[in-house]
């Protein structure tokens, strides 16, 4: 247990009278800059700080982290003003996480921890097998990595964990970027990720993220029931998602398609340990332009699946970011053959499902082309959703038959 997360002698932070508690007292897990009294005791807090939260009338309303370095300088962690903050708490939210997603899934690998929607705000767990790739995206996770490792490895019992500390969220919380061995040692070279049938490689120490996406497991599942047969084109392939699960569902040929080379050469080695090599290719180069070459060499696919980074990350990119889906679909939907399935995915929280569904259905239109959507699909249940928090259901996949 760490000194500052002890409840003996908390320091108080108190909302502002006009701050609305009662949606804190009905689940929103944030306190912004502007709701709280920010005297020169509080903004004298260190970064991740425990404290009592209280309302303007000095009602506790629970256990919260502070930093007064960031715009949501509250967290909630625990309702109970008094919860001790240690290796035990943590613990306990461990066990309740690893419970969800071992009735889930048959092997170990999947999204341990989902930030808010499983009560560790900031706080990303992915796990490998027998190692977890951490990512502490908030100043009082990165506080208490100790006790929260000591817990994950008591819980779960990996043998290597592993600090990813890159990102935009630890720069929005004034934290440095930093990956570390935390617990074991680090792995000789990729690890290898049974999903859907397919096998991914998984950079945990160089890769994007914590090295793979968890989060489209269904939409890869759903893309592979459309494949059998199928020539597919997946654009913006990382290491390889939808076009190895299309392999492992029967397609005739996949061609991945990325900017990365690195992230291309871990697509080919998961080939290879499918031992579908043959009916696989890679194209290294900016997705917009080999959309365009491919069009203009005549290409179609049976099925074509465009998953692009997060193009609306805020709501000030919203409208360029919007134009970019839109785009995305234009230049996509002229390779899809005619009765074939076109996948458009958006990872965009700021960027809805509606706002999302109608750029990528108008673009889907000015390529002259007419489709019908078949399925919607989110991140899988290993994800969870908080209801207060919008922000957690961030990702969206529209299928649609042309």
């Amino acid at each position: 247990m760490t000194d500052h997360a002890t409840a003996t002698d908390r320091p108080t932070v108190r909302l502002i009278p006009k701050a609305e508690a009662r949606a804190i007292r009905h689940g929103f897990p944030w306190v912004y800059a502007n709701e709280l009294v920010t005297d020169r005791r509080t903004r004298g807090l260190a970064p991740g700080a425990i404290a009592r939260l209280e309302d303007a009338g000095r009602v506790p309303l629970g256990t919260v982290a502070v930093n007064p370095n960031s715009k949501i300088i509250c967290r909630m962690l625990d309702r109970d003003p008094e919860a001790a903050i240690d290796q035990a708490w943590f613990a306990a939210l461990l066990t309740r996480a690893l419970a969800h997603r071992a009735r889930l899934y048959d092997a170990p690998f999947y999204r341990l921890v989902h930030a808010e929607a499983d009560g560790l705000p900031g706080v990303v767990i992915d796990r490998f097998g027998d190692l977890a790739v951490v990512q502490p995206n908030a100043a009082w996770a990165d506080a208490l990595i100790d006790p929260l490792c000591a817990a994950l490895v008591a819980v779960t019992g990996v043998a290597t964990v592993i600090m990813n500390g890159t990102g935009r969220a630890r720069t929005l919380e004034g934290l440095d970027e930093r990956t570390d061995v935390l617990i074991g040692t680090a792995p000789a070279g990729p690890v290898p990720v049974p999903m859907n049938g397919a096998t991914y490689m998984a950079d945990v120490m160089g890769g994007q993220k914590t090295g793979l996406f968890f989060d489209q497991r269904p939409n890869h599942a759903m893309a592979a029931s459309l494949a059998k047969g199928a020539r597919v084109l997946d654009v913006f392939a990382h290491v390889g998602g939808f076009g190895l699960a299309a392999l492992a569902g029967g397609a005739r040929s996949a061609l991945a398609v990325d900017g990365s080379e690195a992230a291309l050469a871990l697509a080919e080695a998961g080939a290879q340990a499918m031992g579908v090599a043959d009916r696989f290719t890679t194209r290294k180069g900016d997705a917009f332009d080999v959309l365009t070459a491919l069009a203009e060499a005549g290409e179609t696919f049976d099925l074509v699946v465009c998953d692009p980074p997060a193009f609306a990350p805020s709501k000030n990119a919203l409208d360029a970011g919007l134009r970019a889906y839109e785009r995305v679909a234009r230049l996509a939907a002229p390779l899809v053959a005619e009765g074939g399935y076109l996948v458009l995915c958006s990872c965009s929280h700021a960027a809805d499902l509606t706002k999302f569904r109608n750029a990528s259905s108008r673009g889907i239109g000015r390529a002259g082309r007419r489709g019908q959507i078949i399925h919607t699909g989110f991140a899988g249940p290993d994800h969870p959703l908080m209801p207060h928090l919008a922000e957690s259901g961030y990702l969206k996949a529209v299928f649609y038959r042309l």
